[in-house]
């Protein structure tokens, strides 16, 4: 049987920590983000995340149920972080636009959550949130609902994969991630015409670009289509 989580403002510490923390769900999610950062994905335990409060681990259990569910709320923190402050303008390309790289940049900022909290679903309060400004800048274009969900699945999937993406990559010790990003101009830019002839006619754009980013042009294309959509007649809006 699970364990009973007690209500935030049952469980709330009187006293301080030993580092002087009053103990709070935003509390631990913030010093597990610090740790996922210092220590990597590995370094997250009850044990550790205890030690870094102040606290016994066993505490911890008085918020979370356990430590997925810790991952949970961390990735929740993420999406909040992300659109903290974000209002949408009316614009609806605009403002999609604004919130993809909004929740990219997000989560790059912390890579090894991201890479712990990209696949996952909370049903927390900013994810929730979240959805549903996303969806109704979908449905302010006049877009028919089963387009809108279409849409908004592959906007989000497309925001948080690439995210996942690139986050492993900057998770990388920075001599694996260095070999990685060199093999562009020692390997592919060295294939010759003979054998490799549609490498070697493109190699130097590959070596300029391969390191780089594709979701601010996954994200653009993906837009493109969603106007098109709204261009053709499946909906009644303008914009963007």
């Amino acid at each position: 049987m699970a364990k009973r989580v007690v209500p935030e403002a049952e469980r709330r510490r009187r006293r301080p920590t030993k580092q002087g923390a009053v103990l709070s769900e935003r509390t631990i999610v913030e010093t597990a983000l610090r740790m996922l950062h210092e220590h990597g994905r590995e370094g997250l335990t009850a044990r550790r995340l205890g030690t870094a409060l102040g606290a016994d681990p066993s505490t911890l259990y008085r918020y979370f149920r356990g430590m997925d569910e810790l991952t949970l709320a961390i990735g929740d923190e993420l999406i909040g972080r992300a659109l903290r402050g974000w209002e949408p303008s009316g614009e609806w390309l605009a403002d999609l636009r604004e919130v993809g790289l909004r929740i990219y940049r997000a989560y790059l900022a912390h890579p090894e959550a991201a890479v712990l909290t990209a696949n996952r679903v909370s049903g927390r309060a900013n994810e929730i949130a979240g959805d549903e400004a996303i969806l109704g800048v979908l449905r302010s274009t006049g877009l028919p609902d089963p387009e809108v969900v279409r849409i908004y699945q592959a906007f989000v999937d497309q925001a948080l994969a690439f995210a996942a993406l690139d986050a492993a990559s900057l998770a990388l010790p920075e001599a694996a991630r260095a070999d990685d990003e060199a093999v562009w101009r020692s390997t592919y830019a060295r294939l010759p015409a003979e054998t490799h002839p549609h490498i070697a006619a493109t190699a130097e754009l590959l070596v300029a670009r391969m390191n780089d980013s594709a979701y601010p042009t996954a994200l653009e294309m993906l837009l493109g289509s969603a106007a098109a959509a709204v261009r053709d007649g499946r909906g009644g809006g303008t914009g963007g």
